[in-house]
């Protein structure tokens, strides 16, 4: 059952007191990432039999069986995910960059280049974690921010084959180069290359531990997005709303995962108790009953502040990873937020609409950085390049200025080259 707390819990730690058990996992990384450096696509076929059971003679999925995939998915599939990748698009497309050029008129120009990276890398999980939502909300950007290539991976089923949802989506998406190979050597496949998959300049997307520790290690050799961890809801809700929303709501990332986390923030400790109540109903109707139960159980809270601004101070304290305002002027409210991966407007707008509608992305930041970090933006796809022109009248104006500043610093080289230009050849 969910615990209901009445006094302040204002910092991360105790609200998301999550009991971890993980197994170090970085040595076994370490040695997959260092043999897929070594063997190259060999050490990838060997690893598709040995963690997949897959038997594939080819990495690379055909052009026929993305086809396949696509003219056997049900229609309303199909639909939906149209509708979808035009949402995500939409709202994307506002993230455009513009570069900028300052002429101050007297000979000095600066400026910065918007630049797409070339190359972008998107790791999608496959067997029972089949979310082709993720497939959208990671490929969409970098194809709207002009990335020339767009690569994914994703691990094989025992007969070889990507799961059809995720092809669907992929094609959907416009992303036509995928991969069968899964786990810390995709990871690993993408960051150093192999004879058939090529090296990227950024990896994205969610995975299992080995698949955050191979994004951890491989950092600097690549870019990632970020290191995510269990997934969390943060709901603030007066008692206007209907218990059974609010349950709904909670358990709608308490299924995800026996670590995700789930927390409801009120002002009203009867409706506190209706929702616990609401949650013991609705657990056992659902069909990942045993993840739900452990996960709110272990670390689903209530907690009970005196008012609504105690609440969103909660919630700033915390740094959600998903945050939902179900009240009245939720606007109003938003303006006080401060630290949120995403936010939730209204009594009508669940989490899940972020998760496949609404278009905003829905790989956010976790773990609580939020207070540092952003959604999977267009912004994770370019390069912000800039450049400096000064002809001789304008450099000739600040010289001493940059001979003063160097010298300052101990650098007589830096300095000289500012003056040297204006100086004869036999000085």
């Amino acid at each position: 059952m969910i615990k209901i707390y009445s006094e302040n819990l204002n910092t991360r730690e105790e609200i998301f007191s999550v009991k971890e058990t993980k197994k170090d996992v970085s040595k076994i990384v370490s040695e997959i990432i260092e043999t897929v450096k070594k063997s190259g696509d060999k050490a990838l076929f060997e690893y598709n039999k040995k963690f997949d059971k897959a038997d594939t003679t080819s990495l690379r999925v055909s052009n026929e069986e993305i086809e396949e995939a696509y003219n056997s998915a049900d229609s309303e599939f199909i639909k939906t995910l149209t509708l979808a990748k035009k949402n995500i698009e939409r709202y994307h497309l506002q993230q455009k960059r513009q570069g900028f050029y300052l002429d101050d008129g007297e000979g000095a120009i600066v400026g910065q280049k918007i630049i797409p990276i070339e190359r972008a890398g998107i790791y999608v999980p496959g067997g029972t974690a089949c979310y082709p939502s993720t497939v959208l909300m990671d490929s969409v950007p970098a194809i709207v921010a002009g990335c020339e290539r767009v690569v994914m991976v994703s691990p094989p089923n025992s007969e070889g084959k990507i799961n059809p949802s995720i092809l669907v989506s992929a094609k959907i998406a416009g992303v036509s180069e995928i991969y069968k190979v899964g786990g810390a050597q995709a990871i690993a496949a993408l960051a150093y290359g192999t004879e058939s998959i090529p090296k990227v300049d950024k990896i994205v997307g969610p995975g299992n531990a080995f698949v955050a520790e191979a994004k951890k290690q491989v950092f600097g050799v690549v870019s990632i997005d970020m290191i995510a961890g269990p997934s969390e809801i943060l709901v603030v809700a007066d008692n206007k709303n209907r218990p059974c929303d609010i349950a709904a709501d909670l358990l709608s990332q308490a299924e995800h995962d026996k670590m995700a986390s789930a927390v409801l923030v009120t002002d009203d400790m009867d409706f506190a108790i209706a929702v616990s109540s609401e949650l013991e109903k609705q657990i056992p109707m659902l069909e990942r009953a045993e993840i739900a139960r452990a996960s709110i159980d272990d670390n689903g809270k209530i907690i009970v502040t005196n008012d609504l601004d105690g609440a969103i101070d909660v919630a700033n304290a915390i740094a959600p990873e998903h945050l939902e305002l179900c009240l009245d002027e939720p606007f109003k409210y938003l303006e006080k937020v401060k630290h949120a991966g995403s936010v939730f407007l209204g009594r009508y707008c669940p989490e899940a609409v972020g998760d496949y509608l609404a278009g905003a992305n829905h790989t956010l930041p976790t773990s609580g950085t939020a207070r540092f970090s952003s959604a999977l933006s267009v912004d994770d796809f370019i390069k912000k390049t800039q450049y400096v022109y000064y002809d001789k009248n304008a450099l000739s104006k600040v010289a001493d200025k940059i001979d003063y500043f160097a010298k300052k610093e101990g650098l007589t080289a830096h300095a000289k080259s500012a003056t040297i230009r204006f100086k004869d050849d036999n000085e």
